[in-house]
């Protein structure tokens, strides 16, 4: 019995190791089933990190190349199962190039080119006109790939786009504004090579160091010089990368940016700063934009109107308009004599109704006085100022249709207040809600004009602007194309 009871003994001795045995390989099983891509993400990570290190070091040399210092500059890539790829033929720039356009606000075409601005070619249909300058230059560029991950030079600086499809930069490109001056060297890669497997590949840039410049450049086109004299000057940038740049140039001091998704570009404007002071009355000028953060942006607003002929009796026929309007808002101020008749304010966008404004009958506070030189009776004159504190209007709309006066959004503006039929407000806190909504979609552009009897004296009357754009304005811009040939070994 006891021999039987220790064969017992021995039998389980073994069993238990088997399930032991067991246990550990299916432990393993699972470790390796599940941690492999784990790890082999976790590679894949850190090759894409020691990708983008190298290109970091690439980028610092090829501006040494860039900017003289060097006739040529090589860097080692290790690009582990991945591919190395230099985009420098005709094909690759369709989709890497940069255009710039300086338009004429005023030009009888900008209103068509203005609906479709923020699209790729929409300058087009345009181009040879009065008013419209364009140049481009092609940017290439030097890619490592691996899956769908993929890492770049391109214009200067360094991408890096992800599977999910978002770019973001690595290191920033040759792209500089201060607020006042726009610098875009752009570097343009010439070579169409490729080189894939687990050997190293060394990238090498040389250059002849001939920059061309594209702007100022008036030889070519009349219109490019310094300082800027064109209204708005538009920089499109055509990139596998460009929600990237982007994001990059929201970064430079006040700068306004849209996205073509479909044609994968970024789009830059910014604004020429027209003369403020006191002008020439002109039929029409426009204000590029208005600082949000300023409750009261414009400063001065005001015409200053002379009789023909210097009759006072003049006046009793004057009938003027003074029209606002960007993107779906218009604005009409209608004066007749020296009073302002009213304010009419429409957004197509919201429908069909207005905002309407009157002066306060029989209210000394609701006129503008005409001044008469004793001394030569028949010499008269006004100022319509636009801002005043003291000159009241009421509100006239019996259905209570007011639609803008509330938070900040695309049709509204604040103060938030309820606008009832009957209210008042001053002239001032009229125009700055108005003028701010209306900055809101762009610049705004202003227009006067008499109706019927002309019996102001146009080139003896002026108009005075002052206001805080804040920002987004050009001056000077200095364009350079850079050749840099790339090639692999």
């Amino acid at each position: 019995m006891k021999k039987l009871l220790e064969s017992e003994n021995a039998v389980s001795a073994v069993v238990g190791m088997i399930i032991v045995l067991a246990l550990t390989i299916t432990s393993i099983s699972v470790i390796l089933l599940y941690a492999m891509p784990t790890l082999d993400d976790m590679q894949d990570m850190a090759n894409a990190q020691g990708v983008e290190q190298a290109f970091t070091v690439f980028d610092s040399r090829t501006s040494k190349v860039a900017l003289g210092e060097s006739p040529s500059q090589t860097t080692s890539f290790s690009i582990s199962d991945g591919s190395m790829e230099v985009n420098g033929g005709n094909d690759s720039y369709n989709d890497s190039r940069i255009v710039v356009i300086c338009a004429d606000t005023n030009a009888t075409w900008f209103d068509d080119f203005e609906t479709n601005m923020y699209t790729w070619e929409a300058w087009a249909p345009h181009l040879g006109k009065s008013g419209m300058s364009e140049f481009n230059a092609s940017m290439g560029s030097i890619t490592y790939t691996k899956d769908e991950r993929i890492i770049g030079y391109e214009g200067g600086g360094i991408w890096s786009k992800y599977p999910t499809g978002n770019a973001i930069m690595i290191s920033p490109p040759e792209f500089h504004y201060n607020g006042e001056t726009v610098t875009l060297p752009i570097m343009t890669i010439t070579g169409t090579e490729t080189s894939s497997g687990t050997t190293d590949v060394d990238v090498t840039i040389s250059s002849s160091n001939m920059p061309v410049v594209l702007y100022p450049d008036p030889a070519a086109d009349p219109n490019r010089i310094n300082p800027v004299e064109v209204d708005k000057v538009l920089i499109y940038i055509k990139s596998e990368f460009y929600d990237a740049w982007a994001d990059y140039a929201e970064t430079l001091v006040s700068t306004n940016i849209a996205l073509d998704h479909a044609n994968k570009t970024a789009i830059v404007e910014l604004d020429t700063l027209p003369d403020m002071g006191t002008q020439t009355l002109d039929s029409n000028f426009r204000i590029v934009q208005l600082n949000e953060s300023n409750a009261e942006p414009i400063t001065d607003f005001a015409y200053y109107f002379e009789a023909i002929s210097h009759d006072a009796s003049n006046f009793n026929a004057v009938e003027t308009y003074v029209t606002a309007s960007s993107g779906t808002k218009y604005l009409e101020y209608e004066i007749k004599k020296n009073v302002i008749e009213h304010i009419k304010y429409t957004d197509s966008s919201v429908g069909t109704d207005e905002e309407t404004w009157v002066s306060i009958s029989g209210d000394s506070n609701s006129s503008f006085p005409i001044n008469i030189d004793p001394s030569k009776k028949k010499e008269a004159n006004s100022t319509f100022d636009l801002l005043s504190n003291t000159y009241l209007l009421e509100y006239n709309d019996h259905d209570g249709t007011e639609f803008s006066w509330n938070v900040t959004g695309s049709t509204t503006m604040p103060p938030d207040i309820v606008i009832n039929d009957g209210d008042i407000q001053s002239l001032n806190n009229i125009t700055q809600h108005y003028f701010k909504l209306m900055a809101e979609d762009g610049s705004v552009r202003c227009t006067w004009s008499q109706k019927k009897n002309t019996k102001l004296d146009v080139e003896g009357s002026s108009y005075t602007l002052t206001y805080d754009g804040g920002g987004a304005v050009i001056t000077y811009l200095h364009v350079t194309r850079n050749d840099l040939t790339a090639t692999l070994n």
